[in-house]
């Protein structure tokens, strides 16, 4: 008897024991429930925002050139402008329209690159001329520094002054560049070439003086 009473007893124990073991309390159930609340209220605060893709690739052209400003390309039409020559006289995109032209932007006037490309330019303006194409010369100088340049070297084509670097920006040329290792934002040399309706027909990025405009002359 007294062993059928023990065995009822740890029977009984065991099942109040497992009964315990199988129930959440309540103080925990309530624990786990804001826990997991809270993790869907962070995923949804986590979760990234999805861009349009037009809007995404524009975001990662941007970041990769250095500005906020989509490139000019192959098909694009050219930015509209209107800048100062080196006289201090209005020239705007409409005012070229009807003729195609070479728009060439360079970072800074009178140093060795510059100088040496601009020559290059008015030693071969003769052959442009021959072809109705104009040519254009743009960098974030004053209309004074141009003037000085153009007297020095007597270049005998516009060069436009753009110190907001507007035009720059718009055709994308204004970037990170580096120089005995060290990064900085400035004019990427590029070489764009517009017909008479204003629409870019080709393109020349990150030119290298030597032979850029004897090419210039065969492909326009």
């Amino acid at each position: 008897m007294a062993t059928k009473k023990a065995k009822k007893t740890v029977s009984a124990g065991v099942t109040r024991i497992g009964a315990k073991a199988g129930k959440r309390p309540k103080q925990a159930a309530k624990i786990w429930t804001s826990a997991k609340t809270s993790t869907k209220k962070a995923a949804k605060v986590e979760a990234p925002v999805a861009l349009p893709k037009r809007a995404a690739a524009r975001t990662g052209s941007a970041a990769t050139a250095g500005d906020t400003s989509a490139a000019v390309d192959v098909g694009s039409r050219a930015p509209s402008f209107v800048l100062k020559d080196s006289h201090g006289v209005l020239v705007s995109s409409e005012s070229l329209r009807g003729s195609p032209y070479v728009m060439y932007f360079y970072p800074k006037d009178d140093t060795p690159g510059c100088t040496l490309q601009a020559c290059a330019f008015r030693d071969s303006l003769p052959r442009f001329d021959a072809k109705g194409v104009k040519i254009i010369g743009v960098s974030p100088d004053t209309e004074e520094s141009h003037a000085r340049f153009q007297k020095k070297h007597n270049l005998n084509f516009t060069l436009l002054s753009d110190p907001e670097k507007t035009l720059t920006k718009a055709y994308g040329v204004w970037g990170k560049k580096k120089n005995y290792g060290k990064e900085y934002m400035g004019v990427i040399r590029s070489t764009f070439y517009v017909d008479r309706r204003g629409v870019v027909q080709k393109v020349w990025r990150a030119v290298k003086v030597p032979g850029h405009v004897d090419q210039l002359v065969h492909s326009v």
